[in-house]
């Protein structure tokens, strides 16, 4: 059985939306570099969204500014959608970074014009709104986006930068948006940087 097996309902609205669910199972064969907490394997879009937008309901109490929560994990499920078509891009990855956001543009045309229209326009606003990092909520909701995969490496002994020639200066450019808008969390950011750099995970320069 595959999506070509899907049977119509009489409704096209509801057909559509049936789709795009099937569609965004894709997610879940989109790898990203970050390994999971038990090193067993790499972990998926679909696992990274979940991820974050779980956090986004942890730390809002140390958000600088008001904030819309709801809102704000509204864009941790969608920022990566345009993964299924664009594929993951290493946020390190310097060259990769170059036509990252002509590729997510021409993936975001493909896949959310399967919604309804009104549906397909509210996503797409979401998606943009976090990448414009401009409002409280995609500021947060960018933060729990790096906070997570940081966390992940200061528990598998820096994998992610290890593999990837990560460099401190690359890390605390990455981190940011948490420096700004979340400074205690940064605090303890600064403390893993100094320890990735003392054990190695983390080039000192």
């Amino acid at each position: 059985m595959s999506i070509e097996d899907f049977l119509e309902s009489n409704n096209h609205r509801l057909n559509q939306q049936l789709r795009f669910t099937a569609e965004i199972d894709k997610m879940t064969a989109v790898l990203r570099r970050t390994l999971l907490i038990d090193k067993s394997r790499r972990e998926n879009d679909a696992e990274h969204s979940w991820h974050i937008a779980m956090m986004a309901l942890l730390f809002s109490e140390y958000a600088s500014e008001p904030l819309d929560i709801g809102k704000a994990v509204q864009m941790c499920v969608v920022h990566d959608l345009v993964e299924i078509e664009a594929d993951d891009t290493f946020a390190y990855d310097v060259q990769g970074n170059l036509g990252k956001a002509q590729r997510e543009r021409e993936a975001a045309d493909k896949l959310f014009s399967k919604l309804p229209e009104d549906q397909g326009k509210l996503i797409r606003n979401l998606w943009e709104e976090f990448d414009a990092m401009e409002t409280p909520e995609a500021k947060y909701a960018a933060c729990m986006d790096r906070l997570q995969p940081f966390l992940h490496n200061t528990l598998t002994d820096g994998h992610t930068w290890g593999n990837g020639r990560v460099s401190r200066s690359a890390v605390e450019k990455r981190m940011a948006v948490v420096r700004d808008f979340m400074p205690e969390v940064y605090q303890w950011i600064q403390a893993n940087i100094e320890q990735a750099v003392e054990k190695g995970w983390l080039a000192p320069q």
